[in-house]
């Protein structure tokens, strides 16, 4: 019998039980959704008592978990093929999946007055490393290659770039200093309308591919009433509001 090992997940409990009917779902969201999803949970659990145990990380690395036998009930992905795919091999409930955001990419850095409002730093190329996620498992890495492409600066900035397992990990690399620059999902340095910390140029989406976000039931999560009621509770207004003040489309 063959015994198959998972990557490490980080899981973090996001909420408490409410109600003594309550279930518990769990999820695994795209890492640059980590605030959002943690700001719609407490509400979540607020308005329907249900617990909620998320594990955040790379599309691509959940798709091969999931394939594999990994416990999650609900996917929240960074791009909308992942999804199709597991929905075209059937480990899904048929009919679940649905956009809950299209993402917007963003050139940072933690410095004020780095990065000027139209990515004139990335031709001018005075820095010694640019970070973005790795493009073969983060929808946001592949859209930075894309920006790259169509700006005719790949072969430019190769040896510069350093490459994150995920979009957390190329945030981290710039909010540490060791990138002056870094393709980031505005989500991560984007708040209630306005940008956290640092400077930015806001990626115009023609650049690259549109990063459409889908969410879905899985498998596992077909009868259990709380991976319901959380898609459901992504489709209203509660949650709309939280996502757009992230700086996301819906």
């Amino acid at each position: 019998m063959r015994l198959t090992r998972f990557a490490p997940l980080l899981l973090i409990p996001l909420l408490a039980i409410g109600a003594a009917q309550a279930e518990e779902v769990q999820v695994a969201v795209a890492s640059n959704f980590t605030a959002p999803m943690q700001a719609i949970a407490s509400d979540f659990e607020k308005d329907t008592g249900h617990k909620l145990t998320a594990a955040f990380g790379a599309t691509g690395q959940f798709y091969t978990q999931i394939k594999n036998g990994a416990p999650f009930e609900v996917f929240l992905a960074a791009d909308d093929t992942t999804p199709a795919r597991l929905e075209s091999e059937g480990d899904t409930l048929k009919g679940s999946r649905f956009t809950y955001a299209i993402g917007t990419l963003a050139l940072w850095s933690a410095k004020a007055g780095y990065v000027d409002s139209e990515g004139q730093v990335l031709r001018e190329n005075g820095f010694q490393h640019l970070s973005i996620a790795n493009p073969k498992a983060a929808p946001y890495g592949l859209a930075a290659t894309q920006v790259l492409e169509k700006l005719g600066l790949t072969a430019q900035v190769k040896s510069k770039i350093v490459e994150g397992q995920n979009i957390t990990q190329a945030y981290q690399f710039v909010s540490t200093g060791n990138a002056e620059l870094g393709f980031v999902a505005l989500s991560q340095v984007y708040k209630d309308g306005k940008l956290a910390s640092g400077s930015a140029w806001i990626v115009p989406p023609e650049l690259h591919d549109p990063i459409k976000q889908d969410a879905v039931i899985l498998g596992k999560g077909r009868d259990n009433p709380a991976a319901l009621a959380l898609l459901e509770y992504l489709k209203g207004p509660k949650a709309a509001a939280i996502i757009q003040a992230y700086g996301y489309q819906r």
